[in-house]
């Protein structure tokens, strides 16, 4: 079985998914379709070279701006989840 590679805007934008959905390595490596320890490796070189910027959990001027962040995640969660049910519907349908 030939070896999978992965763009560097792929591995960026899975790594941004990480720290932005707020879902575990484990969770967000399974919806990806990567492997963990990929996964793992790939966040551990963008704190190395710098590539993805983070924002704690605790960056947040007020808990009115934390709910925010909250609410834009589920969002986007959600729309997520609907872009996938969309291409399952054209794959099955």
């Amino acid at each position: 079985m030939p070896k999978k590679t992965y763009t560097d805007e792929f591995k960026t934008d899975a790594v941004n998914y990480y720290y932005d959905s707020g879902l575990s390595i484990n969770t967000t490596a399974k919806k990806l379709g990567v492997s963990v320890s990929v996964l793992r490796k790939w966040i551990k070189l963008s704190k190395k070279d710098g590539s993805v910027i983070t924002r704690g959990s605790g960056n947040y001027s007020s808990d009115k701006d934390k709910e925010i962040a909250r609410l834009k995640r589920q969002l986007r969660d959600a729309e997520g989840a609907i872009e996938v049910l969309k291409k399952a519907i054209s794959i099955l349908g």
